[in-house]
């Protein structure tokens, strides 16, 4: 039984894959749907990301609204925004949502930028037919907000067109949100590790291994991701005490997830690949909830 939303600070994974879905048999474990986290803190529920993972979400709050939601958007490339479209609470009368995220440096302002392009352009539903209560905010890297005593600060991300991570503080607990990210050839990312300072939770953009990020065939330098490797340094370089492997390949199926999995748990005790459904507490001694 889940516990109430003021006495809690959990992780429910709803879509952690990257690039593209990747439906199917051979992805049932993980799951294939695009990234989606929505964290429980203080009362509040905050969403990163609305990939296909979204639609999940929207089908687990069908009987709760109307709800208050509180959206962060690292960026607007489609794995990232597929799931608006068809995100019903914002079609429905009575929820109120708050969105986050930059202004592209060709929009007007945030709010057009989400009903124009992400949207009206995108979109099967016509835009009139938002019943929502949207309001935006505008962000940049290196912001910090607060949102009653949740405290969050953004940070920049090595991404194409650019990417922004977050950090969110709640009694002390802190969990980072830090996808679509690229490392550094030859040091760590001082603004990741600036990010990820002490965290208890690191969900971190681990897209390939060492040896697909460097295979001298077809090498993924400059596609903006980073590896499981490269997530084992930062976290142990920035006395994260757990680290979470999120925004799986594509191409990455369960049993190659597994073994990779296998990996991270010997080089790092405290690290674990996202899963879809997957609830974590943000302390780890805690009981995870159950759905």
């Amino acid at each position: 039984m889940q516990t109430s939303l003021s006495s809690e600070f959990v992780i429910q994974f709803w879509g952690v894959r990257g690039s593209i879905p990747a439906p199917g048999s051979e992805t049932v474990r993980y799951g294939g749907n695009t990234s989606c986290v929505e964290l429980r803190v203080g009362g509040k529920r905050l969403v990163f990301d609305g990939g296909t993972g979204l639609r999940m979400l929207a089908n687990h709050l069908a009987s709760q609204m109307p709800v208050e939601l509180y959206m962060f958007f690292t960026h607007y490339h489609w794995d990232h925004i597929q799931g608006i479209p068809f995100f019903l609470p914002i079609f429905t009368p009575g929820n109120c949502c708050h969105i986050y995220g930059t202004t592209p440096p060709d929009a007007e302002s945030l709010k057009k930028h989400f009903l124009d392009r992400v949207l009206h352009a995108n979109s099967p539903v016509p835009t009139p037919q938002i019943q929502a209560d949207l309001k935006f905010y505008d962000l940049e890297p290196g912001n910090v907000m607060q949102l009653d005593d949740i405290t969050i600060e953004t940070g920049h991300l090595n991404h194409p067109n650019g990417a922004m991570g977050y950090r969110i503080t709640w009694q002390d607990q802190t969990v980072v949100y830090c996808t679509d990210t690229e490392h550094y050839p030859d040091r760590l990312d001082e603004d990741v590790l600036h990010l990820c300072r002490d965290a208890d939770v690191l969900i971190y953009d681990a897209m390939y291994t060492d040896e697909e990020y460097h295979n001298p065939k077809s090498p993924k330098v400059g596609w903006g991701h980073s590896t499981w490797q490269e997530g084992v340094k930062l976290a142990k370089a920035a006395g994260v005490k757990r680290l979470v492997i999120f925004h799986h390949e594509p191409n990455h199926d369960d049993d190659s997830l597994d073994r990779i999995a296998e990996e991270v748990k010997a080089a790092f005790p405290a690290g674990v690949l996202a899963r879809e459904g997957m609830i974590l507490p943000a302390i780890e001694q805690e009981v995870a909830i159950q759905c």
